[in-house]
């Protein structure tokens, strides 16, 4: 349950044991929804106002799309059981649940200097337990609620900024201001954010080969959002209950990189500080056309990612509706 007041920015860093920033025990000391607490049945009942048309759109890329997947991950496998001599089939899938589209899970990073996940969670607790799993979003209903997309690659091409997807482009917090902007989007708590960096789109560009080349860069550099204080403060004082891009990072990649300063890491705080879920490769093109068509980029959202007690990651299984 989402407390009576969420406290300001500055007011943040909530356990002085903790690091810098962090919202620990905001929602209660062993809660394991974070920022997801915003997702009320009000939040809900309200998003559901935003269905139009009726008109649908899965935001999930194939589990398969990477030809090779980003950070040395596991390729996707199926093979199929034909269980004979009936002719019934099952089917067995291998994966890294962050090999394609994804939500980035609370025991995914961890604070790097106090080395503890949200809410002061322990690497051995981790691995001990079934602590800020994935599998408490799923038993909550999953993440639902009104989703609001930001076309940062469309304002991109009509200013003639050039989108340099896989190199550590940052896209500066001021120009995603400036697309809501023009879009004339406001906000409201529990509002769950979508950015279109124009990753996806310049990926299903390439051939194969080229696709797997990118995959075996030694450094995984992508476009992504900027890093800061001012990026951190903006999306805490909006009180999203999560965000996602179509970037492989959301922020710019890597998130080690030089690009990205450490103290102000979206990944640490996001994660680790407030326990804002990050989504990564969502597949947006067809919503966002739609949504340029019609001139308007809010819609109702739905993800119920995998039931996997403790879970990591998962592959978010989303649609959007208008």
């Amino acid at each position: 349950m989402a407390p009576a007041k969420i406290p300001s920015f500055d007011e943040l860093t909530l356990d002085p044991s903790g690091p810098k920033g962090n919202a620990w025990g905001l929602f209660g000391k062993d809660n394991d929804l974070g920022m997801l607490n915003l997702l009320t049945p009000e939040v809900v009942r309200a998003a559901a106002q935003e269905i139009k048309e009726g008109v649908r759109f899965s935001l999930d890329w194939e589990l398969n799309h990477l030809h090779k997947p980003f950070y040395g991950r596991q390729t996707f496998e199926k093979s199929i059981n034909h269980k004979t001599p009936r002719v019934v089939n099952d089917d067995i899938l291998v994966l890294n649940t962050q090999s394609s589209t994804q939500w980035d899970g609370f025991r995914h990073y961890a604070n790097q200097s106090h080395r503890v996940f949200y809410n002061g969670v322990t690497q051995e607790k981790v691995e001990n337990s079934t602590a800020i799993g994935i599998d408490a979003w799923v038993k909550n209903g999953g993440i639902v609620g009104r989703g609001v997309l930001l076309d940062y690659a469309s304002y991109a091409e009509r200013k003639g900024i050039p989108i340099r997807a896989f190199e550590s482009t940052v896209i500066p917090i001021s120009a995603i201001k400036e697309v809501a902007r023009e879009q004339n989007v406001s906000f409201r708590p529990g509002d769950i954010l979508f950015i279109r960096c124009g990753f996806t789109a310049a990926y299903d560009k390439l051939s194969v080969d080229e696709a797997i080349a990118l995959g075996n860069r030694p450094s995984h550099d992508f476009i992504g959002i900027e890093s800061s204080e001012e990026t951190l403060r903006w999306l805490w004082e909006n009180q999203f209950a999560a965000i996602a891009s179509d970037a492989v990072a959301m922020e710019s990649s890597p998130v080690t990189g030089p690009q990205i300063p450490q103290e102000w890491s979206l990944h640490q705080w996001c994660l680790a500080g407030w326990g804002m879920p990050i989504g990564e490769m969502f597949n947006l093109e067809k919503l966002a056309e739609y949504c340029r068509e019609k001139g308007r980029w809010t819609f109702f959202f739905s993800s119920v990612p995998l039931h996997v007690p403790g879970g990591v990651a998962s592959p978010p299984n989303a649609v959007a509706i208008m």
